[in-house]
């Protein structure tokens, strides 16, 4: 299965395979001004249209992480790469911004926010999904006008709940040991995803995603920040020492129902 996904290796950052369905995601030390990234991932060539999955679908790996202090992001599943600005073999389709869509085990550090539910445990490792309305991405060109007021606090509170209105999420905080072998398994169906850890199922949410999606597995140290208070920030985080996402023994099945 591994053989099936293409790697993305920025600025040091590096997929190793160490097996026949195994590999070693590899985030080197690096600045707070460089951008670091190892990705595996089945969607980047393609336009958001023929991304490959949809409802009725198991995802099952097994993952550890090697390293302390985990700065950045890591993590697996699916999603419709909402942020995407590259063009390229995909067209100009994956040139404009949509709402996201997605399933996922998903790790975030201080001072990532990336919620807008207020309740939310942010910078911790759970499993989480995302459901918004499938507007057609050159749509987002109406929003333009509102992105300076983004950096105003008033009103960037004010996008905040809007938001929050539009795009629905769920979620719930994992408390293992992550430098532990764990086996991990998600099933997206029309209107329920269920996660499961070791065999057992940890967190089940009706809230699930919409449209075709890709499968991601990544580790890179980026912020994104964009809180209640409508304080909005990006960029890069210093790491220390190598961090590393293991992942072994990957296995998709898509039903045709």
């Amino acid at each position: 299965m591994i053989n099936n996904l293409k790697k993305r290796e920025i600025h040091g950052g590096e997929v190793i395979k160490s097996g026949e369905n195994a590999s070693r995601l590899v985030l080197p030390r690096t600045s707070d001004k460089t951008y670091a990234l190892a990705q595996l991932d089945n969607y980047m060539h393609l336009p958001r249209i023929k991304f490959p999955h949809r409802p009725n679908i198991r995802i099952q790996l097994d993952a550890r992480i090697i390293g302390h202090d985990i700065k950045g992001t890591f993590g697996f599943g699916l999603w419709n790469d909402p942020f995407s600005f590259g063009i390229g073999p995909a067209g100009i389709s994956k040139f404009l911004p949509v709402m996201p869509n997605a399933a996922w085990f998903f790790y975030a550090s201080n001072p990532n926010y990336l919620s807008l539910r207020d309740e939310q445990p942010v910078t911790c490792f759970h499993a989480k999904t995302f459901r918004s309305p499938l507007v057609p991405s050159f749509l987002s060109i109406l929003g333009a006008p509102l992105v300076p007021f983004l950096f105003v606090r008033p009103t960037a509170r004010c996008i905040h709940r809007l938001l929050r209105s539009v795009i629905k999420e769920d979620m719930a905080e994992i408390n293992i040991a992550l430098r532990e072998w764990h086996r991990y398994s998600l099933f997206w169906q029309d209107e329920l995803v269920v996660f499961e850890i070791d065999g057992t199922t940890f967190f089940e949410t009706t809230l699930a995603p919409r449209g075709k999606l890709g499968l991601v597995i990544w580790i890179d140290n980026q912020f994104f920040r964009f809180d209640p208070g409508g304080h909005l920030s990006m960029g890069y985080l210093e790491t220390h020492a190598e961090q590393i996402l293991e992942i072994n023994h990957i296995q998709i099945n898509q039903s045709m129902a």
